[in-house]
């Protein structure tokens, strides 16, 4: 990855050694995280894969103790976007359109999220936005303790698109509500 397609800019100055480091911290200390009480525990080197912890813990837990749903949906939210838009960089807009969340049982422990996107997936997506001007990706990710029992599973769907297009789209919408 080149330094001159990371984003957001902030990152680009940072050495790629220091870059993971930069990325938990950037995620464990944004608010609506620290809220949720997700914890990111680890960041790939090549910034592919990312772990969330939710720890059960009075900060995260519901009125009947297991872990609020509230939570479960907050630690996914974002995580996908954010990785996404760092590997491909500024010429792309990158959105969560959509997301929805299936319980399966209630959490009362602390349960994992892991978050993947591999450099083939990268490159797919590239080629279907070069081929569409813009595309949208369903992503899955399973809430699971740490020997890997699903408790809940949540899709996100994100919006993808060649900055260009989606400017020259935009302006073509506003053109034609001014007739």
């Amino acid at each position: 990855m080149l330094a001159a397609d990371v984003r957001p800019r902030w990152l680009r100055k940072i050495p790629p050694s220091l870059r993971t480091f930069a990325v938990k911290l950037g995620f464990n200390f944004h608010p609506a995280f620290l809220g949720a009480g997700g914890h990111v525990d680890y960041v790939s080197e090549d910034l592919s894969q990312i772990r969330m912890r939710l720890p059960l813990n009075w900060r995260t837990k519901n009125m009947v103790g297991s872990l609020f749903g509230g939570s479960l949906f907050a630690i996914t939210d974002g995580v996908h976007m954010a990785m996404l838009s760092l590997k491909l960089g500024r010429e792309y807009i990158i959105w969560d359109r959509s997301a929805k969340i299936r319980f399966l049982k209630p959490g009362f422990c602390d349960l994992y999220a892991e978050f993947t996107i591999s450099k083939d997936e990268i490159s797919s997506v590239r080629a279907e936005v070069v081929q569409n001007g813009e595309i949208k990706k369903n992503y899955l990710v399973e809430l699971k303790d740490k020997s890997g029992s699903v408790y809940a599973i949540v899709e996100r769907e994100i919006y993808i698109a060649n900055k260009e297009f989606h400017k020259n789209k935009q302006n073509l919408k506003k053109a034609t509500n001014l007739i």
